[in-house]
């Protein structure tokens, strides 16, 4: 059973994050911050983690970029849910398939286990990247030869929608690719809803498309 979570700022979606997942207490969350290591503004991995610790998970962080896959797959395999924060997402998704570690998160959400991606986490969950070029920079991961993700859902996930800083940009991602590719455009207080095939988008107020 496929279950996600995505999002574009996990600290504003808390509440929908507990109504999706009630059964918290004393789990524990492999919390991946790479896309953030190669960015200068990175304080949502900081309220990202202290989120889940609010929540009563316990964070264990693993950075793919710097372990061995024996280390990725133990880490992964050992605990209940996967977090994979901000940050850019071609550097994301080049270590992740470097290592070999997008293998290994696909083959625990096939078994079940909860993904819980946050704006650059939620966007490689998408078939293909290439769609995110005008927010991230392509050029910090100079050694990925392609833009595709991991291919979870069938739809592109666009975070941060009409958000400031982001508000513009993320107009004209729409408007570029709104006919070419299913988007889900999400603003920061928003997110999708992942279980086998359904897919629901809700607002933190409770609202649901």
């Amino acid at each position: 059973m496929k279950n996600l979570f995505l999002t574009s700022s996990f600290k504003d979606v808390v509440p929908l994050f507990t109504e999706f997942e009630s059964n918290l207490q004393g789990k524990t969350v492999t919390f991946i911050p790479t896309a953030s290591t190669v960015e200068e503004v990175v304080f949502y991995v900081e309220a990202g983690k202290k989120a889940l610790e609010k929540l009563g998970l316990f964070v264990v962080e693993l950075d793919v970029a710097t372990e061995s896959l024996d280390h990725i797959a133990a880490t992964l395999r050992k605990n209940d849910f996967i977090y994979v924060t901000g940050g850019n997402t071609f550097f994301l998704l080049q270590e992740l398939k470097r290592t070999g570690a997008d293998k290994l998160i696909l083959e625990e959400i096939a078994a079940g286990k909860l993904y819980i991606g946050e704006s650059a986490g939620a966007v490689i969950t998408s078939p293909n990247i290439a769609y995110i070029q005008s927010m991230d920079s392509p050029k910090k991961a100079e050694q990925l030869t392609n833009y595709d993700a991991l291919n979870l859902v069938d739809f592109c996930t666009l975070p941060h929608y009409n958000n400031i800083p982001f508000k513009k940009i993320t107009q004209k991602i729409v408007a570029d690719y709104t006919k070419s590719l299913k988007m889900y455009p999400i603003s920061n207080h928003e997110a999708i809803l992942v279980r086998d095939e359904e897919v629901i988008t809700k607002l933190a107020n409770g609202k649901t498309d």
